[in-house]
């Protein structure tokens, strides 16, 4: 057995993009969709449990999309 299969783990991937910065109003990562809930547990949850966060992830993107203008929109008020 080689070095390299001693320190590969078969379990999920985290979806960080390292861009850490929560939604005030959906409270989700903008980077990666994630609660702060599901965050800070990422790390104890069963495989299981990850995978099924993974497969909803793409569903809560249009959540973010309800923001319109940022800092144009409040400028043109």
């Amino acid at each position: 057995m080689s070095k390299d299969t001693v320190w590969k783990r078969a379990e999920v991937e985290s979806p960080c993009i390292q861009v850490c910065v929560v939604h005030p109003e959906e409270r989700i990562c903008t980077g990666c969709l994630r609660s702060i809930d599901e965050i800070t547990r990422w790390s104890k949850m069963p495989p299981e449990e990850r995978s099924e966060i993974m497969q909803e992830l793409p569903t809560r993107a249009p959540r973010l999309k309800k923001r319109r203008g940022g800092r144009t929109a409040r400028l043109k008020r």
